[in-house]
């Protein structure tokens, strides 16, 4: 498993592994997709404070990436 933190920031953990793009998405970041989101918002957003955002529990997140072999700590 890789093994990501939640304090990261989106734009980095996606840098470092461009799948997690269409892990948030899946799981609400609709965002995420459109032009200059991720260079903006996705610099200073990590998966904790988008979760709050969008009202998505930080279990559910857990788990959908634990689908693809991603470990949050």
């Amino acid at each position: 498993m890789k093994e990501i933190s939640t304090k990261d920031n989106i734009n980095s953990l996606i840098a470092t592994h461009p799948e997690i793009k269409d892990i948030l998405f899946s799981l609400g970041f609709e965002d995420i997709v459109k032009p200059g989101m991720l260079q903006t918002a996705g610099r200073f957003m990590n998966l904790e404070k988008g979760a709050k955002m969008k009202n998505i529990p930080m279990e559910k997140i857990k788990e959908e990436f634990e689908k693809y072999n991603f470990l949050l700590k």
